[in-house]
């Protein structure tokens, strides 16, 4: 069966998965529909939203569902009354409402940020399609949150009773074989910079999936806590190790690391741990060894916040992308006062229904890797969507006699997308087919209005996603190329920051653990490119050493006992790498000088950085 599932272009588990999406879809629409409410066809659209393939997923998505759609409802009620005042503060206010929830949105991750989006949205929803009654907002408002409801909770118990929990064993074997990879690496002569290009991939893809693991369980969201805690004590590891020229570790602790991997790759992570405990006793490879053994003991217990040595763990710090949060927030805010104000002077009878593709479209997909390579298939399923709906309106509603039949003749339909869904070719559209549908048809009698209207609606729902590629493309674009040069930008602001922070030391753990989740994050951009990876992975080791020889600057200058003349010119480099943004060249200045004046490690570590700083200067 799943030979001939796939000779056809079917993929079993995500057929099954689209089907039972579609079939708890269904259940909801008829629940909806029973239970009196106006738009019993949104129920439907949450389903689709709010399923997940797993059930601690599927929990946490549908309580971030029904949360950002209480909070849109009520910004929807809001412009709604706003309206009544001047029909201006209805653009006005849905403009920067979803720009204000479109910027937060990508300061978050996970469901966080798609409750905050929906939130955003939804008040679209609740102030657009009604607009010509605002004086049925609040029933308007009512209906919406009772069908997101209804949607949830028939997505909750269809997928409880079918879909798996998730499969966290996966995700730890993937750990064990990342370890048991660097410990191989820290054991032999030398660096390989292709080996460790590739094991950081690894550690970007594994971080990736840890938001996803976390879903719907606290004891989950530990045991994510503690490997992400784990992943930067790996990459600072790893890191270090390809900043040697040559392998400074004893031969008995590679003996001890050779043999964590035999564990690590025989799922024998106790055993691991006392091997790599073994390692770290040697004085030698304590320093670079004992906090992976840390680690590794923390991971294997995460709900023991008191295991020893996890005082000296680095603390999980997430990147934060400011400068796209700032950036996506007035794009959607600039693109909808724009739409809106052509809807408002034209009275374009369809601009209503752009303005809300747009609110949709232009918020939802701003925190995608790339947006702009994923809209013209969100065109294209809502293309097809739209000639369903209309196909379904003008030529199988009218056969109906009664209302249960509107609903009975859309479910077959409905079905049809979850085979859509399952389908290699088919899955990239498939969400947008059903989404657009669904939207478009109101089954309830009498049936009114013109085919006219209705392709027009149609027409500008289908705009939306063309309108907001343009804007994508226009204004401020976030391609995989830009956000990599934001990313590398934001790690050197955070060394010039450090320099000029008299509180440094201080924030000694804060800024490396930044540093190395925004190193993963960077890898996870450039994942597709094999020599962009490379050239990131010399870009983080210039970085790293600009930020541990600014350190060590401070480091001296908390020192009472050392000279002036040598105070002086530890300030001198550290105002030179404040503003090594605009003046690499100053800061290689600088820190040479510095290297002259030192001896020993420091010396090394100054004329290192002097010729990192080199390598950043355009």
């Amino acid at each position: 069966m799943s030979a001939a599932l796939e000779s056809l272009g079917f993929n079993k588990a995500r057929l099954i998965f689209a089907l039972r999406t579609a079939f708890a879809a269904c259940l909801a629409l008829v629940a909806a529909w029973l239970l009196g409410l106006e738009h019993p066809q949104w129920a439907g659209m949450t389903v689709w939203a709010a399923s997940q393939p797993v059930r601690g997923q599927l929990l946490e998505k549908g309580l971030f569902r029904f949360a950002g759609t209480v909070i849109g409802t009520v910004a929807g009620v809001g412009l709604i009354l706003a309206m009544q005042v001047h029909p201006a503060l209805l653009v006005i206010g849905l403009a920067l409402w979803i720009g204000l929830c479109t910027g937060i949105a990508n300061l978050l991750r996970g469901f966080f940020a798609y409750g905050t989006v929906l939130a955003g949205y939804t008040a679209a929803m609740v102030a657009l399609l009604d607009v010509g009654h605002p004086e049925t907002v609040w029933a308007l408002g009512a209906d919406r949150m009772a069908t997101v409801l209804v949607g949830v909770l028939a997505a909750l118990v269809v997928g409880w009773l079918f879909a798996p929990a998730a499969d966290g064993d996966a995700l730890r074997s993937r750990f064990r074989g990342m370890l048991a990879d660097l410990c191989d690496q820290l054991s032999r002569p030398g660096s390989d910079p292709e080996a460790a290009r590739r094991l950081i991939s690894d550690m970007a893809d594994i971080e990736e999936a840890l938001d996803p693991h976390a879903a719907g369980s606290l004891r989950s969201r530990r045991e994510t806590r503690a490997s992400r805690a784990l992943l930067s004590t790996a990459l600072s590891v790893l890191l270090w190790h390809r900043g040697q020229e040559a392998n400074t570790l004893p031969d008995a602790a590679c003996l001890a690391l050779n043999e964590a991997a035999e564990a690590l790759r025989g799922g024998d992570s106790a055993a691991a741990h006392a091997a790599l405990g073994r390692a770290a006793a040697h004085p030698d490879a304590a320093e670079t060894l004992k906090p992976l053994a840390q680690a590794l003991a923390r991971w294997r217990a995460p709900e023991n916040r008191s295991a020893p040595g996890a005082e000296h763990l680095l603390p999980v710090v997430l990147h934060r992308d400011w400068i796209g949060a700032r950036e996506a927030a007035i794009r959607a805010t600039g693109a909808l006062l724009l739409f809106g104000l052509i809807w408002q002077i034209t009275g374009f009878a369809a601009g209503a229904f752009l303005l809300l593709g747009m609110s949709i479209m232009i918020s939802i997909f701003t925190t995608f890797e790339n947006p702009i390579a994923m809209l013209p298939y969100v065109f294209l399923g809502q293309l097809m969507g739209a000639g369903m709906a209309l196909a379904i309106r003008w030529l199988i509603w009218p056969q109906a006699g009664a209302d249960w039949q509107l609903v009975a003749m859309v479910l077959p339909f409905i079905l049809l997308g979850g085979l859509l869904g399952g389908h290699d070719r088919g899955m990239r559209v498939s969400f947008d087919v059903n989404m657009v549908m669904l939207l478009l048809l109101h089954p309830a009698l009498p049936l009114t209005g013109d085919l006219g209207t209705s392709v027009l609606m149609a027409l500008a729902v289908v705009a939306a996603p063309l309108t907001a590629l343009v804007t994508y493309r226009t204004v401020y674009p976030p391609t995989l190329r830009r956000k990599q040069d934001t990313l590398a930008k934001m790690m050197l602001h955070d060394v010039a920051a450090l320099a000029g922070d008299a509180e440094a030391l201080r924030h000694r753990a804060v800024w490396r653990a930044r540093f190395y989740h925004r190193m993963l994050r960077l890898f996870r951009l450039t994942g597709r490119s094999a020599r962009a990876q490379r050239s990131a992975l010399d870009s983080g080791l210039a970085l790293l050493d600009l930020g541990h020889a600014t350190l060590r600057a401070h480091e001296i200058l908390a020192n009472p006992a050392t000279p002036l003349a040598e105070r002086r010119a530890l300030k001198a480099a550290l105002a030179r790498l404040e503003r090594i943004r605009e003046t690499p060249a100053r800061a290689e200045g600088a820190l040479s000088r510095l290297a002259r004046r030192a001896i020993g490690a420091d010396a090394e570590l100054f004329r290192h950085a002097a010729r990192s700083a080199a390598s950043l200067a355009p």
